[in-house]
């Protein structure tokens, strides 16, 4: 039974990181995780990583607020509470459209911006009371981190890294 062992790369600089992410995948070394300040254009595609399905899930949500409005609407202005407003029908829906168009599109507009920014943080576990997963507290100032899970010998990851720019090299024995 072989042991796993962490190596953790810092770097200083974002450019750095990421020409060392490439150069590390390229050699067939898996990277599990990158913890960085801020997004940094293209890591995403440097470490292999799928598109998002994000686009799905607001045109879904944009959809139940589409048709929430739709049912808030016909509730209050056809069965709860008809009005004559300007000489419009009050018994149909399809001929008062017009004017409920703005009250559809500001629904649907405002169910797709809360509910992906609420699966949004769920998803990445940045919900209240969610303990942080990062093992050093430097990436949320300045620094960039990379973490990569080794079984076996460690020094050819390591000396990779010190090659492509990590300034501290620590280690975990799991």
């Amino acid at each position: 039974m072989s042991s796993t062992t962490t190596i953790y790369g810092i770097f200083d600089d974002e450019e750095v990181l990421l020409s060392s992410v490439k150069e590390i995948r390229s050699n067939n070394i898996e990277i599990k995780e990158v913890y960085s300040p801020f997004p940094i254009h293209g890591l995403d595609k440097a470490l292999g990583l799928k598109e998002t399905r994000m686009g799905i899930t607001a045109f879904i949500y944009g959809c139940i607020g589409l048709l929430f409005g739709g049912i808030l609407i016909y509730y209050i202005m056809i069965l709860n509470w008809p009005q004559n407003i300007g000489g419009k029908p009050n018994t149909t829906f399809y001929h008062n459209m017009p004017a409920f168009v703005p009250i559809l599109f500001e629904c649907t507009v405002m169910f797709a911006a809360h509910l992906m920014s609420i699966t949004y943080l769920i998803r990445c576990g940045l919900y209240p009371g969610a303990e942080s997963d990062s093992p050093d507290e430097r990436t949320t100032d300045d620094k960039f981190l990379m973490e990569i899970e080794v079984s076996g010998d460690t020094k050819t990851v390591k000396d990779l890294l010190g090659k492509t720019g990590a300034t501290e090299i620590n280690k975990k024995d799991a």
